[in-house]
């Protein structure tokens, strides 16, 4: 006579392992997605990081020419 809690486990943990298999497919398509998404936004980063620097280097010479002014 078989185990029917054993039968009833091997049910449950082949849909775990389903489950468990979908799951990490869905990440690898995300994590694919995020890496598009990424390598699109780069451009957007270096012109950021361009105008960030420009804004400081102005406010850094506006405050040495006020030191500088008679």
């Amino acid at each position: 006579m078989e185990n029917p809690h054993a039968e009833r486990q091997a049910v449950l943990l082949e849909r775990i392992l389903k489950n468990a298999s979908a799951c990490t497919e869905m990440i690898l398509e995300l994590n694919h997605c995020v890496e598009e998404i990424l390598r699109a936004n780069a451009s957007v980063k270096i012109a950021a990081d361009l105008a960030t620097k420009y804004r400081k280097n102005v406010q850094y010479n506006l405050a040495a020419t006020k030191h500088e002014a008679p």
